[in-house]
């Protein structure tokens, strides 16, 4: 995991009728995402707030 993926934890997420979800934005402040949702509720979609810090990846041996 890079430093520029931990600035952002917060995404928003729309819920897809297949019963997938979409990473549709990321932002560095739960404030910042709320206020974005705010303005996502007027449409039609289904999207959700959530803390998505990604998961650390393995890092190889060389030699």
């Amino acid at each position: 995991m890079n430093y520029r993926d931990q600035l952002t934890p917060w995404a928003i997420f729309q819920r897809l009728s297949t019963g997938q979800n979409v990473c549709f934005s990321r932002f560095r402040t739960r404030t910042e995402a709320d206020a974005y949702m705010s303005i996502l509720r007027q449409g039609s979609g289904k999207f959700e707030v959530v803390y998505d810090l990604p998961q650390p990846q393995p890092q190889e041996v060389q030699g």
